[in-house]
């Protein structure tokens, strides 16, 4: 018969508190807090910007095209006569929230994935962990244009086969950690006390892998944004009117001498995203 109060009680030693653990990190860890706040920032630039900015991104005016940087347009226009401000704010929109819903769903694939395989081991870990290895042997990029050309490119086939991609490594690294923690003490005394084979899975072990899923997270955003930009780069991403910033470095190759701006700001918001994203993760896995 199962104790609740026991139970309760070990997962309460499963799950220790660490007092002070932020304040901790953030002394240990400047670069993980710069990561943070230059992140926070972008966000808040991307995604309030356009309250104050109220430019039109997709209005096209053809007689105003690579106008220079001026009062009218801090950072000029494209060859379209579009503001490239308005566009980078857009573009920012559609990159950030393609590598955040790509990496919700390679997390929630890979974690179910490799913690099943773990947990359970036998016949269900030599099924799961043989697809998993199958999926790493696939070129990413080729399998993801080839899913995109077959698919089609609206955004929310991209953040799923982005997400669907990503998912094999995110599955590894659950799989892994729970071969570890299934040999602890407190899951036998889960089992031992007449926990269910899912509830201790639920409860016991699938919590102890946030600090790693936290990690993998971030680096996950910053892969999938890369990615994103990759295929808008190559014309199979994120199609007009929409923007994203690998679009508007596409549109941009073709006037690179004549103006550079149009690549330089872009090229600027995603290296500095995906260097903040890496950052925080190194953080958060050390």
């Amino acid at each position: 018969m199962t104790n609740p109060e026991t139970l309760e009680q070990i997962e309460t030693v499963a799950v220790p508190q660490r007092r002070g653990g932020l304040k901790r990190w953030m002394r240990h860890n400047p670069g993980g807090v710069v990561a943070v706040v230059v992140l926070i920032l972008v966000y808040l630039v991307v995604f309030f910007g356009p309250l104050v900015y109220r430019v039109s991104p997709i209005t096209t005016h053809p007689i105003n095209a690579l106008l220079p940087p001026g009062p009218g347009h801090p950072l000029g226009t494209d060859d379209l006569g579009r503001d490239v401000l308005s566009r980078l704010l857009a573009g920012g929109r559609v990159s950030l929230i393609v590598g955040v819903m790509a990496m919700v769903v390679s997390i929630v694939v890979g974690v179910l994935v490799g913690a099943l395989a773990g947990y359970f081991r036998g016949a269900v870990e030599m099924v799961l962990m043989r697809i998993v290895d199958a999926a790493l042997a696939i070129p990413a990029l080729i399998l993801i244009m080839v899913e995109v050309t077959s698919f089609g490119n609206s955004p929310p086939v991209i953040i799923l086969v982005i997400g669907l991609v990503n998912w094999p490594a995110m599955a590894r690294v659950a799989y892994g950690e729970v071969l570890s923690i299934r040999e602890r003490q407190f899951v036998e005394a889960a089992h031992a006390l007449g926990g269910k084979q899912f509830w201790v899975l639920r409860r016991h072990i699938i919590p102890q892998l946030l600090p790693s899923v936290l990690s993998m997270a971030t680096l996950t955003i910053a892969w999938s944004i890369l990615l994103e930009s990759a295929l808008s780069f190559l014309g199979l991403g994120i199609q007009p009117p929409l923007a994203s910033w690998g679009s508007m470095l596409q549109n941009a190759q073709t006037y690179v001498f004549v103006d550079p701006v149009l690549a330089i700001f872009p090229g600027l918001m995603i290296l500095i995203t995906v260097l903040s994203f890496n950052a925080l993760g190194n953080s958060l896995r050390d």
